[in-house]
């Protein structure tokens, strides 16, 4: 076990120093997060290993008295069972909105809280605040979001662009699958 622990430590360890040749994606430089607020459906992502059984995902955010953000993640599974993760999201740098720091309450967050924390960099929303792109500055991690379950196919391409213009790659996005009674 000792063994497994000491390997699982150093590849966190590893996956922070790990640099890539692309220079991170640009972000909105400005984010309202009172109008960032509220709930936002995944439409897409870059696979990763916490989200490996989503078929749909959905977060919520508040703005607390604090400026902090109240974030609920929900997974819903193929087999239809929904998981839940809340945490704290908070600027890297204060007054600036576009790039958060976001962790989860979990019991490895609560044994090593500096090593659980990450970023959370908004690439694009539009005026509205209708549609995001979300992502990790090594271009890892992407999020396609909306407010709506279901977008459309011209917005769906667009949103796909901008991420393709920001350095992304998404030849291996996993797209929400519908639900039966979904439009």
């Amino acid at each position: 076990m000792r063994k497994i622990w000491l390997l699982f430590c150093l590849s966190l360890a590893l996956l922070g120093c790990a640099s890539s040749d692309n220079r991170p994606p640009p972000t909105t430089m400005e984010v309202d997060l009172q109008k960032y607020q509220g709930t936002w459906y995944e439409q897409a992502r870059l696979p990763m290993f916490f989200q490996r059984n989503c078929v749909q995902s959905e977060a919520r955010y508040e703005v607390r008295e604090d400026g902090r953000i109240k974030v609920i993640n929900r997974c819903k599974e193929s087999d239809g069972t929904w998981n839940e993760a809340r945490g704290i999201a908070e600027a890297q740098q204060p007054g600036k909105t576009d790039k958060l720091w976001v962790q989860f309450d979990n019991w490895f967050s609560r044994l090593a809280p500096r090593m659980t924390k990450g970023e959370y960099w908004i690439l694009y929303h539009d005026p509205a605040y209708q549609f995001a792109l979300v992502g990790h500055p090594n271009h890892e991690y992407l999020w396609i979001l909306s407010r709506t379950p279901r977008i459309n196919g011209a917005r769906r391409e667009q949103l796909v662009e901008v991420a393709k213009r920001q350095g992304y790659d998404t030849s291996n996005l996993i797209w929400r699958q519908a639900d039966p009674i979904e439009p």
